[in-house]
């Protein structure tokens, strides 16, 4: 096999890290009174028969994504974005959450958006040095104590687990989507096709999306004007009208990863879609078939997630 087809993925698991317990155990989520005024967001999918996966060259097999196979989904909504800052922060105030990152007291943040010499206590990984587990670090101060979400409240919420993100769709009446309801739905009726609009990484030399240009992980050019997030509205929407269905935050799905001759994990989830991190000389996993996971706990810089439901009259 190829080198290229087993390299992993530019992420990082709480479970690199020896760094104690959580601190607290996780508030009740209940469903708020005044729920989230989120349909006008929602776009339905009328569901079908679609080819998922990838036999293409350039996909990573030792990941499972392919071989190509017909599945079939059922109508459903779907978050034309996903969950920002100013959401996420509702959500808290209604419901006074902890997220995991905040049990914990720490999560995983880009070197770069560290200072050389910080004040407060940073671990690096061997396996990813890019990454820095940082103390005080959450959803709300991305970049550990002295950050702040004030100027991002558009910007996708990060430093998100597969148990937030679970927590806040069952507060808003919603769910996270299945893998095949994703890849679907980011593929915007386009079959078999690398990217949400096309084969073409920048059509007519335009960006459709932020990852990484330059020479990762030492040198981002920025020539998506972007070093970090983007706004959850930023960039061209595929032709389901849907954003950010490649780069910008890996989104977290419902399923357990699992990949055929390889046995299943449980406590780890598929993400989709890729991040601002993502190049293709290391995690070319912004195309539409590619996937990765990480442990349940687990959050980062980089992961994010969007909602969808079966029926909008449910919330």
């Amino acid at each position: 096999m190829k080198e290229e087809n087993v390299r992993p993925c530019c992420q990082a698991s709480r479970a690199d890290v020896e760094a104690g317990t959580k601190k607290t155990k996780a508030s009740k989520v209940t469903l708020a009174d005044k729920k989230v005024k989120l349909k006008e967001r929602m776009v339905r999918l009328p569901g079908g028969e679609f080819l998922m996966g990838t036999d293409d060259k350039d996909g990573f097999p030792f990941d499972g994504e392919g071989p190509v196979r017909e599945v079939k989904i059922d109508p459903f909504y779907i978050d034309s974005h996903t969950v920002s800052n100013a959401d996420f922060k509702q959500f808290v105030e209604e419901t006074g959450y902890m997220t995991e990152a905040e049990q914990y007291g720490w999560s995983f943040v880009f070197y770069q958006f560290i200072a050389p010499d910080p004040k407060f206590k940073v671990q690096k990984l061997p396996q990813t040095p890019w990454w820095l587990a940082v103390e005080g670090a959450y959803w709300y101060q991305p970049e550990g104590p002295g950050s702040s979400i004030d100027d991002r409240l558009d910007h996708p919420v990060i430093h998100v687990s597969w148990n937030d993100a679970e927590a806040f769709c069952k507060w808003a009446g919603k769910r996270l989507p299945t893998e095949a309801e994703w890849e679907y739905a980011a593929r915007g009726g386009l079959e078999q096709k690398k990217y949400p609009w096309g084969d073409e990484l920048m059509p007519d030399g335009e960006h459709y999306c932020n990852i990484w240009q330059g020479k990762f992980p030492r040198e981002n050019t920025e020539e998506d004007g972007y070093f970090g997030t983007a706004q959850v509205q930023a960039f061209p929407t595929n032709d389901y009208g849907l954003y950010h269905m490649a780069g910008n935050v890996w989104e977290w799905c419902s399923d357990s990863f699992a990949v055929p001759g390889r046995p299943n994990n449980p406590s780890s989830k598929v993400m989709r879609g890729g991040s601002y991190l993502c190049h293709h000389s290391y995690c070319n996993r912004y195309r539409v078939a590619a996937r990765s996971s990480n442990t349940m706990d687990s959050s980062t810089g980089n992961m994010g997630f969007r909602c969808v439901t079966d029926h909008l009259a449910d919330f």
